[in-house]
């Protein structure tokens, strides 16, 4: 169950290579390799690099999709206006137990990577280049490159360059933990939202880009936007990699031209004919069904059509043999792990997240499905980073794309499908240890059905502080459940509520300790309705 990925899986290409060149001679280019395979590279003004971007419509390859023109003119701005020399940061920080397409061009093409940087950091005038990565084989490849180059980061050298490296996890990857690392503090994002582009390392204008995107762009700049335009799709010319795994026979990173149809990328991987569904974008993606996956092509714009995403270019089928939301509930989990712990929506939100889902498997109706749904709508655009949005949008996805499961499971008695653990999630394949507040032993049955007097309740909204598993607010600000079964794990929460109620609107019945959960639906409020309804 959940088998980890290796660093570099097998590499396969569809049409011409470029990022790729080079892979079918060996296994790693080093810099001689790599000028025999893609030739000297000039250098370039920093308004030519500017338009060359824009014209192949380089957009960034992390996730966010941020046009690189736009970046790349906003640093330079920023660096002239205020007299200071940018710095130019490179991120391979990828994390995410599905993507290895980073990873792979790190250890097998780092000089490309190299090219890109050091095409900005030249026309810009910047005297600082800091790759970001987060695993031992993309290190020792990187400080390997940069050696190749004689780049150092001894206080002499025109150009100081330097490898960071990282813990490997989800929100180290965030643009503003590798900034705050970089800097000497801790691998987390700061608790405020600030610009790289304006302030990023040592409070200096920093172009901070995926690995994949300078890669790109080195291409771009030996080739010209012409012939890079002839390949794949007018509006998104060019090739993008893919990390295909999951209900997969051959898990693999491959580079495509945008426009090949997705189900052709699948069929090469030895996914199956009719997949249950597939998960395009990583865990900050979304689901596509098996309908949806014959329209879909490989393209930022196509994927976001058919409602999937291109994201961080990771792509996992499941198959029609497992339970669907059992395989997301256990990617919900690990997201939860993944909190920083510094923001309330995220290491409180996300485990109430996947607690809800747990709920639903276990048949906890119509209430734990509006539970789930209100906890991903309130984390949304509240965190110190985009992993708790990322991480709402996959849960809101699941939702809508296995609506018939959720049926099943939270009405009637499961899908009886097995959750065979298909989706990567821990290096080593470790099993799941749970979330935060939800260890195992505490996982049982409920034993306890808290109810709302609405004759009492003012809507203080004290008890949706502290029970959040089980009570959300209305637009009317009063709960939006009239009575839940409490979690096992929240009992004493649930106490607390009931003791510091200031209207003592809430009451506790308790079962005896071998009675089984009821598994008849729970009704739920509609959040239009007014005090005097609430209280008839």
């Amino acid at each position: 169950m959940n088998e980890a990925l290796p660093d570099v899986p097998e590499v396969r290409v569809v049409g011409l290579p470029q990022l790729t060149s080079g892979f079918d001679l060996v296994d790693r280019l080093d810099l001689q390799m790599h000028l025999k395979v893609h030739g000297p590279l000039e250098p370039l003004g920093g308004e030519q690099l500017a338009q060359l971007a824009e014209r192949i419509n380089l957009r960034g390859r992390g996730g966010a999709g941020f046009p690189f023109h736009k970046k790349l003119r906003s640093v330079a701005e920023s660096a002239i206006k205020r007299g200071v020399r940018p710095v130019v940061v490179v991120n391979g920080s990828e994390d995410e137990p599905a993507c290895r397409k980073d990873t792979v061009l790190i250890n097998r093409a780092p000089h490309l990577i190299l090219d890109g940087a050091l095409l900005c950091a030249e026309a810009m005038g910047a005297r600082t280049l800091v790759v970001g990565v987060t695993r031992e084989s993309t290190q020792r490849s990187m400080e390997q490159a940069l050696a190749e180059r004689g780049l150092s980061n001894g206080r002499r050298s025109a150009l100081r360059a330097r490898v960071q490296r990282n813990p490997v996890r989800m929100v180290t990857g965030a643009a503003a933990s590798l900034i705050r690392s970089i800097d000497g503090g801790p691998a987390i994002p700061p608790g405020r939202k600030v610009s790289a582009s304006k302030s990023g390392v040592g409070g200096a204008p920093t172009l901070l880009s995926n690995a994949e995107t300078f890669a790109q762009l080195a291409i771009a700049a030996r080739i010209g936007p012409e012939r890079y335009g002839n390949t794949g799709l007018y509006d998104e010319p060019g090739t993008v990699m893919l990390t295909v795994a999951g209900a997969v026979a051959r898990p693999m990173v491959v580079e495509v031209p945008t426009g090949v149809p997705l189900r052709y990328v699948l069929q090469l991987a030895g996914a199956p004919p009719v997949p249950q569904g597939v998960l395009t974008g990583g865990y900050h993606g979304k689901w596509i069904d098996a309908a949806t996956v014959n329209d879909a092509i490989v393209s930022r714009n196509s994927l976001d059509a058919v409602g999937g995403s291109l994201g961080a270019g990771a792509i996992l089928p499941i198959s029609q043999d497992t339970c669907p939301l059992g395989e997301s509930l256990m990617v919900a989990k690990w997201l939860a792990q993944e909190s920083a712990n510094q923001c309330g929506p995220c290491y409180l939100g996300l485990p109430a997240a996947a607690r809800g889902l747990e709920d639903i498997l276990g048949g906890g109706g119509a209430a734990a499905l509006e539970a789930v749904r209100q906890v991903a709508k309130n984390v949304k655009r509240r965190g110190a980073c985009s992993h708790p949005d990322g991480s709402a949008m996959f849960l809101e996805s699941t939702l809508k794309a296995f609506t018939e499961d959720i049926a099943l499971h939270a009405l009637g008695n499961g899908c009886g499908r097995p959750v065979t653990g298909v989706l990567p999630l821990f290096e080593g394949g470790a099993a799941p240890t749970g979330v935060p507040g939800g260890e195992d032993e505490v996982n049982g049955p409920s034993r306890q059905k808290i109810f709302v007097d609405w004759t009492l309740c003012r809507g203080h909204g004290l008890c949706a502080d502290l029970l959040p598993e089980v009570f959300q607010l209305g637009a009317d600000g009063f709960p939006t459940v009239a009575q839940a079964q409490v979690p096992r794990y929240a009992e004493a929460k649930a106490l607390r509520a009931v003791r510091r109620c200031p209207a003592l609107a809430l009451r506790i019945e308790e079962s005896a300790p071998q009675a089984k959960a009821p598994s008849r639906n729970l009704p739920v409020l509609s959040q239009g309705r007014g005090r005097r309804a609430l209280g008839r």
